[in-house]
């Protein structure tokens, strides 16, 4: 039975999503990887939604994403927004701008049209895998489904603790598959293009630590990286390999965050909401109806976490952590 997907309507709330290849085949290569994550930003763009970070490995991809409250779309912010996908297309651009400048009840039924594809997340990450499958498919000459799946999201508590941890172990992707030592190395993912100066990039980390400082916040968020999910030995705190944190968070023990995001964390994919126990207490009762009537609270401890302050609404019990 399907999970059900949990939305915030009526304010602003962010989502970390997962989608993966059919199969698990290793598809996106350096060139893939590139066209996905322009296509990424475009499709930010579009929908209105703001990317905080994101990872795209060689079969999945991970996005950290902030739908906005629907505000107001203005007809010019419409017309650029909706050159952003078809700006090849001149003449279906110029042909939306006369329309909405016409006015009339024409007008009217393509700005609904259009507005409806925007500030949502499932519609968001739907355009983009559909996008992306179209141009993946005629340029290798492939036909059929390219996505496995419907797409994995967490609703995550819009707050520092939640954000930095979530976007951290986003970012630590390709050091936790042994690509890289340092995810400044690994050009698909927000700290590395924001490192090089992408702008898009580095709103979405100023965005993500709350900080208008660039330069403030790239050296806060390495040092969040470094601090809480480095893989290297230092003098004064020695990360335990792999096996033996595995082993210590499986016999409910504790150990600090720096270890566990050594592991793929389940929660972070499959714990439904994420957040302090107040958020997610209260995301259950506004979601009361998706859950056993037996149940009587939603928020769950974080195994191996626990004095993280983090907590799910979905109490995970078979490979949590691998």
């Amino acid at each position: 039975m399907r999970t059900a997907r949990l939305k915030v309507q009526g304010r602003s709330a962010v989502y970390h999503c997962v989608t993966r290849v059919v199969a698990r085949a290793m598809l996106l290569d350096k060139h893939a990887k590139e066209v996905l994550r322009k296509q990424l930003h475009y499709m930010a763009e579009f929908c209105g939604v703001e990317i905080l970070t994101y990872c795209i490995m060689t079969n999945h991809f991970h996005v950290l994403v902030r739908v906005p409250k629907k505000v107001e779309v203005k007809d010019l912010d419409l017309v650029k927004r909706f050159s952003l996908l078809y700006g090849k297309e001149k003449g279906r651009v110029e042909t939306l701008e006369a329309l909405l400048k016409k006015g009339g009840e024409d007008a009217e039924l393509e700005r609904e049209k259009l507005l409806a594809r925007m500030g949502d997340i499932s519609l968001f990450m739907k355009e983009l895998k559909q996008r992306f499958s179209i141009w993946y498919n005629r340029s290798h000459n492939r036909y059929g489904t390219l996505w496995a799946e419907r797409f994995k999201s967490v609703l995550i508590e819009d707050t520092a603790p939640c954000l930095r941890t979530v976007a951290a172990y986003i970012d630590l992707n390709p050091v936790r598959a042994g690509l890289v030592e340092d995810p400044k190395d690994y050009r698909y993912c927000g700290y590395s293009e924001a490192l090089v100066g992408e702008p898009r990039a580095r709103s979405g980390i100023c965005k993500l630590l709350h900080e208008k400082n660039i330069n403030t916040a790239l050296a806060d968020y390495r040092k969040i990286l470094f601090l809480m999910g480095s893989t290297t030995s230092t003098e004064s705190q020695k990360v335990m390999d792999r096996e033996t944190v595995k082993k210590v968070v499986e016999a409910d023990g504790e150990l600090p965050i720096a270890q566990v995001l050594r592991l793929k964390i389940r929660y972070f994919t499959d714990g439904m909401v994420l957040g302090s126990k107040d958020y997610v207490n209260q995301i259950f009762q506004t979601h009361r109806d998706l859950f056993g009537k037996n149940r009587k609270s939603g928020a769950r401890a974080v195994r191996g976490l626990q004095n993280s302050g983090l907590t799910v609404i979905r109490d995970l019990r078979k490979e949590v952590f691998t």
